[in-house]
């Protein structure tokens, strides 16, 4: 299937890095992925899953936040707010140059950011959380020990999946202050869940927090075996398919 870059910019003149996967027939829906915390959207299930997706007749854009991955801008610079307004732009950029997306498909916090970003983009009929949280204050545990520095000196150098990355207060305090219970309630879009029980980063009472929040339609299916990044290429292509076999559902030809 094609990729191609699919590079734009957002409100805050930053280029984000994108890949825009294209079926060989003309595309019958355009699919949005948002990637993991301090991630990119070169991660093995972000290609996979768009992979798959496209074999299944989306176009899919998959892109890196703002300073991660080959996005410009500084990560310390950045928050779950500043998530959403990436989301707001990729989705802007793919209606401008092709297609509003209909579905979201968000990986860990990129999971949490779809669910907050989705009430404002009316033209998305479904989304997708892999191995969300709940509340995106839920990363201050992958921070440890480093929160008490950054409420003391206003920053820190943290290591996250063994690279340094700056956090600074203004992080903290955006996602203690970032609640999805009222967006998640607010959706009117259909809902997939997908979280592992076997997730050590992202407990799978996160999935059960956000399906009890939500109304119908939803869906839950639980990713036995697989790992918080979906590092096996089985499990990857096994929410792949999940994910476009749910998806014709609700978002038929």
């Amino acid at each position: 299937m094609p990729v191609a870059n699919f590079d734009f910019t957002t409100t805050s003149d930053h280029k984000l890095s994108a890949r825009l996967h294209m079926p060989e027939q003309k595309p019958q829906h355009a699919a949005l992925f948002a990637h993991c915390f301090t991630c990119s959207k070169d991660i093995l299930a972000a290609r996979i899953i768009s992979q798959i997706l496209a074999e299944h007749g989306f176009a899919v854009l998959r892109f890196d936040f703002t300073g991660l991955g080959r996005s410009e801008g500084e990560f310390a610079d950045t928050n779950f707010s500043s998530n959403i307004e990436d989301l707001i732009a990729a989705n802007d950029a793919l209606a401008d140059h092709f297609r509003a997306p209909d579905l979201l498909i968000g990986h860990s916090l990129g999971g949490a950011a779809i669910l907050a970003a989705a009430e404002q983009l009316p033209d998305v009929k479904a989304l997708v959380t892999i191995g969300a949280p709940a509340d995106p204050a839920h990363i201050e545990h992958a921070l440890g020990a480093s929160v008490r520095q950054i409420e003391q000196d206003g920053e820190a150098e943290v290591l996250l999946a063994g690279r340094p990355f700056r956090v600074r207060q203004q992080f903290l305090d955006d996602i203690r202050q970032s609640a999805l219970d009222g967006h998640i309630g607010r959706l009117k879009k259909a809902l997939l869940v997908l979280h592992a029980p076997t997730d050590h980063t992202v407990g799978i009472e996160n999935a059960s927090h956000i399906f009890g929040a939500a109304k119908h339609p939803k869906s839950f299916v639980a990713l036995h075996g697989a790992d918080h990044l979906l590092s096996d290429k089985n499990d990857a292509e096994y929410a792949g398919r999940l994910i476009a076999a749910w998806a014709a559902h609700y978002l038929p030809e």
